[in-house]
């Protein structure tokens, strides 16, 4: 058997794809071949295939180690839908269950077992495994190995046993993000054998990345979804449960579909909204970062952050949760001063050691590089992994160039009036309260330490609130100034502010902007969008499809989703386990008119094309009959 040709029928067959993408083709053969590997490669950028097609090659079954039940469950359930002897063994199953899959997997009839790593450390299953053919050990989300990682997970610590009991089992390691030192403590702590590393781009190009003053800001995120993603699937992330479930019940009294999740409900409560947000369409999951990780669904139209996250890793992991399908997404976050004194605060107030807490500040300076730079951000985004790229045209940078402006002046006068504070009254003091004394307010607390006998009292009154406060932020970034959590998040002057106090360093900064909002260049919204289930009652009525092209198109995409989903309910699995829009997307534009012209579309496989043909082809067929002729594209 050619290995190779093998490998590219599968892909074929099964999963219905016409070719590999990237260097799938060469991690499949390496791992094939019984070497392990370790993958960088983007959300939705194809790595569950990098070891789904080995596991299928090879003899034996392939076992996934993946750390999260909900997760599991679905991939089990695409690869099924695609004709793949795939099971997993989790806590949510009966013991009926359980004793059905061990006994299907001792008798070498699974493909693929999926698997907890706290399951799997157990006696109980590395007996059990003892007992199999084992094709690879696959571990998922492997920057969970990681202490210094955002998701890490103690007993991802224990998964080298696999290298000492299963010596001649290949292993691969796949993440969608790792800095060097992450990548060198996965290989060491999972103790690979001499791994290939490979490391696709990390630039997920269907996302435009944007980034906006926090002002009102659940009022800009009604704006944003309203405007421009009305009745799609979103993630809103906020950093506190309070904020969760506040933000998620002013969504739903504004008629938004929205459900909350966060570590504080009760384990039911979380399974259910997290089952609904996965199977539903047009869902929109407000959550805390307890959410999210390994969520298998590809037709999420946007990810938001009302809260700064805590590194450009959580960042970037966290928005790739987005356009899994490679069809527009959008990832959207405001921030402002608060967020920074926020994250600074947990950093010093926690309990890690000093190195932990050097490297969490220099990760944070690193994101709010990131949210201040006039520059392209998926440009900088990329650089921060090591990656060289062009600007995108695609960001809110490069749609709109922000506004720079000689910030030297007042940056000396905000330095000055810190300096005179702490040096008039023996302490700091607050943002806010050096704001007031620049803008010439005089507050209670402003007469109460008779600040406003300060030379820098007034002396700002030409800049507002926002573009001062903008001023703090940047300045934070610059490392010009320091906030200390311990006193209060007070404003502190560090020995660089010098060169700036002395007039020997310029300060280029970017101009505040409300940038929250659409503007003209940005993804223009589709108005004749209507809802799947609006397309199938049009799809009844004779005439509808004689519209422009344009509607056409939409309503037969819209037709395709809403059988989708009826599919998917009478087989009890998540509706992209059936197709991903991106495949409904190509039938709608292609309008194929036989099984053979529909097998050439991307994602239908040949039990797919079995299974789903004839229903297709039906509403193929009645979007001609009532279309009065009009030719297929």
């Amino acid at each position: 058997m050619d290995v190779d040709d093998e490998a590219g029928r599968i892909l074929r067959e099964v999963f219905g794809y016409p070719q590999f993408r990237g260097e799938q083709r060469e991690i499949i053969g390496h791992l094939t071949a019984g070497a392990d590997a370790l993958v960088l490669m983007p959300t939705g950028g194809g790595k569950s295939l990098c070891y789904q097609i080995p596991a299928l090659v090879r003899r034996g079954m392939g076992v996934v180690v993946s750390p999260l039940i909900a997760l599991m469950q679905d991939q089990v359930a695409a690869l099924q839908e695609a004709g793949v002897r795939a099971a997993a063994l989790n806590s949510a199953m009966s013991w009926p269950e359980v004793q059905e899959t061990e006994r299907q997997a001792r008798a070498g009839e699974l493909d693929l077992l999926y698997v907890a790593p706290e399951r799997l450390l157990t006696e109980r299953c590395l007996s059990l495994l003892d007992r199999c053919s084992l094709a690879l050990f696959a571990i998922d989300e492997a920057h969970c190995v990681s202490q210094w990682g955002h998701d890490f997970r103690p007993e991802y610590l224990q998964l080298a046993v696999l290298a000492e009991r299963y010596r001649s089992v290949p292993r691969i390691a796949l993440t969608a993000t790792a800095d060097i030192a992450t990548r060198k403590e996965m290989i060491e702590r999972l103790r690979l054998h001499e791994p290939r590393v490979f490391i696709a781009s990390f630039d997920r190009p269907n996302i435009r990345y944007r980034i906006a003053e926090k002002d009102n800001p659940r009022q800009q995120l009604l704006r944003f979804i309203r405007d421009e993603h009305a009745g799609e699937s979103g993630i809103v992330y906020c950093l506190a449960r309070a904020s969760v479930e506040e933000t998620a019940d002013f969504l739903v009294r504004q008629g938004i579909d929205a459900l909350p999740y966060h570590a504080g409900l009760d384990s039911g409560t979380r399974e259910d909204n997290q089952r609904r947000f996965i199977r539903d369409d047009g869902l929109v999951m407000v959550a805390t970062l307890a959410f999210g990780m390994g969520i298998d669904k590809p037709d999420v139209r946007f990810v938001v952050h009302l809260d700064l996250p805590k590194s450009v890793e959580g960042y970037y992991q966290e928005t790739g949760r987005a356009g899994r399908d490679g069809l527009p997404a959008d990832a959207w976050m405001v921030y402002g001063l608060q967020d920074v004194v926020q994250q600074r605060r947990m950093i010093d107030q926690s309990e890690a050691s000093a190195d932990y807490k050097r490297t969490a500040t220099a990760k944070l300076d690193a994101l709010l590089g990131l949210c201040e730079t006039t520059q392209c951000r998926r440009v900088r985004l990329l650089d921060y992994f090591g990656e060289a790229a062009a600007p995108c045209a695609n960001c809110d940078n490069c749609v709109e160039r922000p506004e720079e402006w000689d910030g030297t002046v007042a940056a000396q006068k905000l330095l000055s009036c810190i300096a005179r504070c702490e040096s008039a009254t023996g302490f700091s003091f607050g943002a806010q309260h050096i704001i007031d004394i620049l803008r010439g307010k005089r507050t209670a607390k402003v007469e109460q330490f008779r600040h406003d006998r300060l030379s820098t009292f007034g002396i700002g009154a030409d800049l507002e609130v926002a573009q001062w406060r903008a001023l703090v932020r940047q300045l934070v970034m610059l490392r010009l100034i320091h906030i200390d959590t311990e006193r209060y998040s007070v404003l502190r002057l560090t020995a660089a502010c010098r060169e700036v106090l002395r007039g020997e360093r310029t300060i280029r900064l970017r101009r505040a902007i409300d940038r929250s909002t659409s503007r003209p260049g940005s993804r223009s919204v589709d108005r004749t969008r209507v809802t799947a289930a609006q397309a199938a009652r049009v799809l009844l009525s004779e005439g509808s499809w004689g519209a422009a092209d344009e509607n056409t198109h939409t309503l037969l995409f819209q037709a395709l989703r809403a059988w989708r989903l009826q599919v998917a309910r009478e087989h009890g699995v998540p509706a992209y386990t059936v197709f991903h829009d991106s495949t409904l997307e190509e039938i709608a534009r292609r309008r194929p008119g036989s099984t053979h012209e529909l097998r050439a579309v991307s994602g239908v496989g040949a039990i797919k094309l079995e299974r789903y043909g004839a229903g297709i082809l039906e509403i193929l067929a009645q979007s001609r009959l009532h279309s009065f002729g009009q030719p297929a594209d």
